[in-house]
């Protein structure tokens, strides 16, 4: 199934000036991007979408500035489970 967006001829003139041949994947990338930042979708989905590790997906969403989702909860969630792990 394919995704279409409707914007005027002169916009995407515009956006193809700037991304060239890429555009298609420029704009993939920024509504991944946007739906991770939101916590629409996980680091894994994203991943999977893309084709890549859960940690390649990490280092990928970094390099373009883009914060993790992991709050004092997450840390507090894994610090009981390193614990009980090594308490085994």
């Amino acid at each position: 199934m394919a995704l279409s967006i409707d914007i005027s001829r002169d916009a995407e003139q515009v956006l193809r000036a700037e991304w060239g041949g890429h555009l298609e994947q420029a704009a993939k990338e920024a509504l991944l991007i946007e739906s991770y930042r939101t916590g629409k979708i996980t680091v894994g989905y994203l991943a999977q979408i893309l084709g890549m590790s859960r940690w390649e997906a990490e280092s990928w969403l970094g390099s373009r500035g883009v914060k993790w989702n992991y709050d004092l909860q997450d840390l507090e969630d894994d610090r009981v489970t390193l614990a009980d792990l090594l308490n085994k």
